[in-house]
């Protein structure tokens, strides 16, 4: 698959190390030559210093041949006219970030479709969808749905009091007759690892677990974890992400956001009915004491920098915060984040890529999740007519070491897989997987 991607920055590098399999031929456009040095000198991947805006550097990109262009630039309109000219000088398929949410709605996306971008994606939308979703399963420090809820994913951090410390898998399928989820995945002193039947789970195990909808309640019973219902937030930072998640949760959740900068206080008070603006610096003892941090519930951490969401959210744990979100978007942290104890991390380039990693995957792909902390995604396949994961059951496929079946969907019904499950035509077979295994995998599916 031929791919350009434009950028401007971290994020367009990022996207371009995640797609980078050895299947795909990425070309990165980029105005600042020093960066595309760097990547030069780390990398195989092809960079063109230029504005994605100009016809001849989109040329010089080879747009024609293009299966794929993604322009994920800081300025929308950029992303947009990019994403147009390349629809217009032959790429088959285009992807513009944007920011302003009035052109997510019907009759915009319809006008830019016409333009010639097919796709638009909103990474602070996306992450301040994540964030609501996460404060709904407060006992998950990761979610993310497949088909339609039919099959869930979920990370879940093991204390000790985790009844399954101390177990191995085997014992715990002999103790807990026809269990609805599976344990798919293990992070354990950052490392991953792909479990087998004598894998033992230990005290801080990152475990990940897929799971059908009605069997939620008893695997937080078995990790140990208790259902806490949020209804007081407290939210650092008024920028996109912080404005977008107090909009989802103002309505049905008490919601304060502090801000430091007063023009921007003023800009939230007049976006949000309902939310209490605080104008004032989240570092602040004092501050966080007297708007009453030891009765919330969820503690949110979205300023722009990362250092000052990891302190804000270890602050908040200090007075007692069940629940701590921290934007990070340094990657480098991530793991030593989670280890710090802050609950969940939010990563808006994390977000976006499992968005946009799928339309590279082909048809086959109906949804992806690029996992935080963890250099691994849970991928949706469908299995085509004749492909090879229908010819025999599990157990008997060629399924590659780092790699697992987690569970599979067919019509309404949800399944956990077993080894001597057999896949039809059609079914839906959520997938872990390292990114080394993705080519094979995707070759049984095919």
């Amino acid at each position: 698959m031929n791919i350009i991607i434009a950028g401007d920055g971290e994020v367009g590098f990022h996207l371009a190390q995640l797609l980078s399999d050895g299947t795909q031929n990425i070309t990165i456009v980029d105005p600042q030559e020093d960066l595309l040095k760097r990547i030069e000198d780390h990398s195989d991947l092809l960079t063109i210093v230029g504005d994605s805006t100009s016809p001849s550097v989109l040329r010089q990109a080879r747009v024609k041949d293009a299966d794929l262009l993604i322009s994920v630039l800081h300025d929308e309109r950029t992303n947009i006219i990019t994403a147009a000219l390349g629809k217009k000088l032959g790429a088959k398929r285009t992807i513009a970030r944007i920011d302003n949410p009035e052109y997510l709605l019907d009759d915009s996306r319809t006008m830019l479709k016409e333009m010639g971008v097919d796709t638009l994606v909103c990474p602070e939308r996306i992450a301040s969808k994540e964030i609501v979703k996460l404060l709904d399963q407060p006992a998950a420090t990761e979610f993310f749905e497949f088909s339609d809820g039919k099959l869930i994913l979920f990370l879940i951090k093991l204390e000790a009091n985790a009844k399954v410390v101390g177990q191995s898998l085997d014992q715990i399928a002999r103790e807990n007759k026809n269990l609805d989820f599976r344990a798919i995945a293990i992070h354990r002193n950052s490392k991953t690892i792909i479990p087998r039947g004598n894998d033992v789970f230990q005290v801080d195990d990152m475990a990940y677990v897929i799971s059908k909808p009605e069997a939620i309640d008893r695997l937080l019973e078995l990790a140990g974890k208790v259902k806490t219902p949020v209804h007081s937030v407290m939210i650092v930072g008024g920028g996109r992400i912080g404005r977008k998640t107090a909009a989802f949760l103002e309505n049905d959740k008490h919601v304060k956001i502090i801000e430091q900068d007063r023009e921007r206080c003023g800009f939230l008070s007049d976006m949000l009915r309902k939310t209490m603006i605080i104008n004032g610096d989240a570092r602040s003892f004092e501050l966080l004491e007297e708007e009453g941090i030891s009765q919330m519930d969820a503690f949110l951490a979205l300023t722009e920098d990362s250092e000052t969401n990891i302190l804000t959210c270890l602050m908040a744990r200090r007075y007692g915060v069940k629940r701590t979100i921290a934007l990070v978007e340094n990657i480098d942290y991530i793991d030593i984040s989670q280890r710090i104890g802050i609950d969940t991390i939010i990563n808006k380039k994390l977000t976006t890529a499992s968005y946009i990693v799928r339309f590279t995957l082909g048809e086959g792909v109906m949804s992806s999740k690029c996992l935080i902390g963890v250099d691994a995604d849970a991928l949706e396949f469908t299995a085509k007519t004749g492909s090879k994961v229908t010819k025999k059951p599990i157990r008997e496929l060629d399924f590659p070491k780092n790699a697992i079946i987690g569970g599979i969907v067919r019509g309404t019904q949800s399944f956990i897989a077993m080894g001597s499950f057999q896949i039809q035509e059609g079914d839906h077979v959520v997938v872990f997987t390292m990114p080394e295994a993705i080519k094979s995998v995707t070759r049984l599916f095919s």
